[in-house]
């Protein structure tokens, strides 16, 4: 791999959780790294843009819950769920083209709680949002 060249998105049959019909897919996210200690994720800003050609906030915050609810899920493990219960996120710059992509990285990860802060970068490594969000975790509800 040279030093330019972009990391590879996983392979939805290789994610713990499914992304068929969901936001993930509608919106175009991939995930590339998966932990309790640091998710990552992009997205692209075509087709998640506002009227005036800017990516749009609810997209980053949208990316944001995403990516810190899987890393909260993967620290929950198998038998719990994470819950988002509180989401922040101001946004630093506008983004017309190309990719953002999430990090998340823990802030507290307890038994019933975990909360990350998530920092959103276009692509050429400019801060475009910082969210912090907090998941309830709770077991997993019997299947129906």
């Amino acid at each position: 791999m040279t030093d330019n060249a972009l990391p590879q998105p996983c392979p939805p049959d290789d994610l713990p959780f499914r992304t068929s019909g969901t936001l993930v897919e509608r919106m175009g996210m991939e995930f590339l790294e998966l932990g309790s200690e640091r998710t990552v994720a992009r997205m692209p800003v075509a087709g998640n843009t506002q009227p005036y050609g800017l990516l749009h906030g609810g997209a980053s915050a949208a990316l944001a819950e995403t990516v810190g609810s899987v890393a909260a899920a993967l620290h929950a493990g198998a038998d719990r769920i994470a819950v988002g219960v509180e989401l922040n996120a101001t946004h630093h710059r506008a983004v017309r083209a190309g990719w953002v992509t999430g990090v998340a990285l823990p802030l507290a990860l307890g038994a019933s709680i975990a909360s990350y802060e998530i920092v959103i970068s276009d692509d050429e490594g400019y801060r475009v949002c910082t969210a912090r969000l907090t998941c309830m975790l709770r077991d997993r509800p019997p299947a129906r």
